[in-house]
């Protein structure tokens, strides 16, 4: 009786489970579906960051409503969306991490950001950066950026401006890697 109810109970877990719901990308697992503003996002696309060729830096992965290949159409949409960042670096520090994004904002091609907004990231990160250390960027259709460090919460940016101002960092005319953005993009 008891192996019979164990073999029903496999049978169900397996019925139930999802076994293809996580994709590998350059090393690391990316769920294919995550919920953001309670809404189903898919899984875009994803690539790695590297640094003059041979220094991986983070993993970083685009989720959308439906997948697209058109950066501009993107950046520029209030739909929930995100971006999900892991560091596979020990070189990625928080300062390094933070000087990366100031230089993004500035050569972000849609979009704006305030100082004031770009001040309020660096005290939402203001803990030092591991190896293993997610970051997740959620947009919230009509309402703002939800900024999440290893699954907390740190803080928000409202307004689609900004939402577009920072999308731009990594999809738009002077991404901060354009083969992470193709990636991203889903062309590779």
């Amino acid at each position: 009786m008891k192996l019979k109810f164990l073999f029903s109970f496999l049978a169900l877990y397996c019925f139930l489970t999802d076994f293809s719901a996580q994709k590998k990308i350059d090393g690391v697992d990316f769920q294919e579906k995550i919920t953001i503003n309670n809404s189903d996002v898919i899984l875009n696309g994803g690539g790695l960051r590297e640094k003059y060729f041979t220094l991986d830096l983070y993993v970083g992965a685009l989720y959308l409503k439906s997948k697209s290949s058109d950066a501009n159409k993107i950046i520029m949409s209030d739909d929930d969306m995100g971006i999900r960042i892991v560091i596979v670096s020990s070189m990625v520090t928080r300062e390094r991490f933070i000087e990366a994004l100031e230089d993004g904002f500035k050569n972000t091609t849609a979009g704006k950001s305030t100082a004031e907004q770009i001040a309020q990231f660096k005290t939402f990160l203001k803990d030092p950066f591991v190896e293993g250390d997610e970051i997740s960027l959620n947009y919230h259709k009509s309402d703002a950026v939800y900024l999440y460090k290893n699954g907390q919460k740190r803080g928000a940016f409202k307004g689609l401006e900004f939402k577009q101002a920072l999308f731009g960092i990594w999809l738009g005319g002077k991404p901060a890697d354009s083969s992470l953005k193709e990636d991203m993009l889903g062309l590779d």
